[in-house]
């Protein structure tokens, strides 16, 4: 007999990741508008200046903007254009880049070596950032050349604006890089309250990785280098990848649609109210201990194991291998329902 509770629809208990939730109505009425008639191809259409155009204006910046399909391929080809194979990439070791991409950063840079640095709840420091790039500068050694910063981190934490400056400046007086995988950008913005200029390129950011998927588009990623001398030859890269679209405008279409009156915004500040209310409410639960502040729309729960089984086997979807804890992401399409059923069940399981 199943246990699963019966008051919770399935898309109801998806609490694993923000990619889990549906294509939100602004960018699915952009996808089905844009299947009609002809188009040129391969970036070529009328969307896909106009997305490009859009954004440049979302960053105030001249930028060189490509889409791709996937989070995955927009940082490891944008990391493979910043350095040469004998060169390094400073990480954390809870980025992505690291964690979960395969090896495709090392892939498609012919062997680009990773190389950790100490962080703080996710966030790299100056001082360890600059311990990596001066530990070594024999020939011996790869050759550190980028930083990558992921804003908002995979442990749900925030890169203020000093910190990002503060990295940028270390970083260009050694001559590197700065990489900032945004898959999660759309909620930072939204919870800083900032331009995003300010926590990119005003910043010291050189390239973004823009994610799309994880804030309500059907597929795609943003790539913006905001010098645009380092995205010249940009588009090679993407066709070897296999990621220039012939049919761009599926993908560009919905950007459109959702930096057209801030709906990108709107939509990830709904997703990290969600995730305050879960925390507040959490935090007032005997027995659950939140492991991190709840600064965009990741919520990390210290929960001991009967009571992370108990939820499971009552239906609720989650991540126990992110940040040591319990952790559930909320969505665009996340409800305030969804959450008092959330902690509700939580109190339930911990009483019992």
């Amino acid at each position: 007999m199943s246990t699963k509770n019966p008051d919770c629809p399935g898309y109801f208990l998806q609490f694993a990741s923000d990619n889990t939730s549906g294509v939100c109505p602004e960018a699915l009425a952009a996808f089905n508008a844009a299947n009609s008639g002809f188009a040129a191809s391969y970036g070529n259409d009328d969307a896909t200046h106009q997305a490009c155009d859009r954004l440049r204006e979302v960053f105030e910046a001249d930028a060189e903007i490509f889409f791709v399909f996937n989070g995955t391929a927009a940082n490891s080809i944008a990391l493979a254009s910043l350095c040469q194979s004998y060169q390094a990439v400073i990480c954390s070791d809870t980025a992505h880049v690291e964690t979960d991409e395969c090896g495709a950063p090392e892939f498609f840079s012919n062997g680009s070596k990773l190389l950790s640095a100490p962080h703080r709840h996710g966030k790299l420091t100056s001082s360890g950032v600059l311990e990596v790039i001066t530990r070594r500068t024999d020939v011996h050694y790869p050759r550190p050349k980028v930083v990558t910063l992921t804003q908002s981190t995979e442990m749900g934490t925030l890169y203020q604006k000093g910190e990002i400056s503060g990295i940028s400046r270390i970083a260009q007086e050694h001559g590197l890089k700065v990489h900032m995988d945004g898959a999660r950008f759309a909620n930072a913005v939204a919870a800083l309250n900032v331009a995003p200029a300010d926590i990119t390129w005003r910043a010291g950011v050189d390239v973004l990785c823009f994610g799309g998927t994880k804030m309500g588009l059907p597929i795609g990623e943003a790539i913006v280098f905001f010098d645009r001398k380092l995205g010249e030859e940009f588009s090679y890269r993407c066709k070897q990848a296999g990621q220039l679209a012939s049919k761009m405008r599926y993908l560009s279409a919905p950007w459109l649609a959702m930096v057209n009156d801030n709906t990108w915004l709107r939509h990830a500040g709904h997703a990290n109210a969600m995730a305050r209310r879960l925390s507040e409410k959490v935090a007032g639960i005997a027995g659950a201990e939140l492991l991190l502040p709840t600064e965009a729309n990741g919520v990390f729960v210290n929960l001991p194991e009967p009571a992370i089984a108990n939820l499971k086997a009552t239906g609720w979807v989650f991540y126990t291998f992110i940040g040591g804890g319990a952790r559930f992401m909320c969505s665009w399409a996340t409800t305030q329902e969804a959450i008092d059923h959330l902690a509700s069940d939580i109190e339930r399981a911990l009483a019992g």
